[in-house]
């Protein structure tokens, strides 16, 4: 049959993530850094998505295509709701915990001008924490865009101290942070949100996740965003 869907222009995606953020039908994914239509079945042709894309990379067009399957839209849904909540069995990696600290200045470590790190948690991946860990209770998060550790070289004491620290990639990871984000700030009694990002503009997507997430928890929370510059600047939003 022939009917409205979305078309992706791959070579104006910057890999952002929001469009994905802004369907409700779970119609797209980010596959090697470009948002893909998964299944014609799954998009609707309504075009939530286009207003959010930045750069003009979604359109309609009238093609064809298999008809939209709700029922169908509401299983690919709780497939990827229980896949974001639930973590891979079997790996050590995996297991939640709060990390005790010891001196850097141990036998097999660089002793010269040794930083203690300031990570209280396993994991620390946004995909992989689980949503109930303990260590979120009373927690100040800090959900920072993994890259910004190699930008700017004293965020442990800076910015991770004293915080739950969750990093992620909103352009290469295939996975919707803010239905974890949501589950997170849901069941726990979080105290603040600074989320740290990088200039560019595909991170974009870890403050928009971070957005919705605060928005669908219905918890009014402190939160602010910081930008660190690729060359280490910082700019407080």
């Amino acid at each position: 049959m022939k009917r409205n869907i979305i078309k992706i222009d791959e070579s104006k995606c910057n890999g952002c993530g929001l469009c994905i953020d802004a369907c409700h039908e779970g119609a797209l994914q980010l596959v090697d850094g470009k948002a893909k239509l998964v299944s014609d079945i799954y998009c609707d042709g309504l075009g939530d998505c286009l207003p959010e894309c930045p750069t003009g990379a979604i359109a309609i067009e009238e093609r064809e295509a298999k008809a939209y399957d709700e029922e169908a839209v509401k299983e690919h849904l709780k497939e990827k709701k229980e896949s974001s909540s639930n973590l891979p069995c079997g790996c050590p990696g995996t297991q939640a915990k709060t990390l005790e600290r010891k001196s850097p200045i141990e036998k097999g470590t660089f002793e010269s001008h040794a930083i203690e790190s300031q990570l209280q948690q396993w994991p620390c991946q946004i995909k992989l924490v689980p949503p109930n860990a303990p260590y979120f209770r009373n927690a100040h998060l800090l959900i920072a865009a993994d890259c910004t550790a190699f930008a700017y070289g004293n965020l442990h004491n800076d910015f991770m101290k004293n915080k739950i620290t969750l990093i992620g990639c909103p352009k290469l990871d295939s996975i919707d942070y803010s239905n974890k984000l949501t589950d997170i700030l849901r069941h726990n009694d979080i105290k603040s949100v600074t989320v740290l990002r990088m200039e560019v503009p595909c991170c974009g997507g870890m403050t928009h996740a971070v957005t919705t997430a605060l928005k669908n928890s219905e918890k009014m929370i402190p939160w602010n965003v910081i930008t660190i510059g690729t060359n280490g600047t910082i700019t407080e939003n």
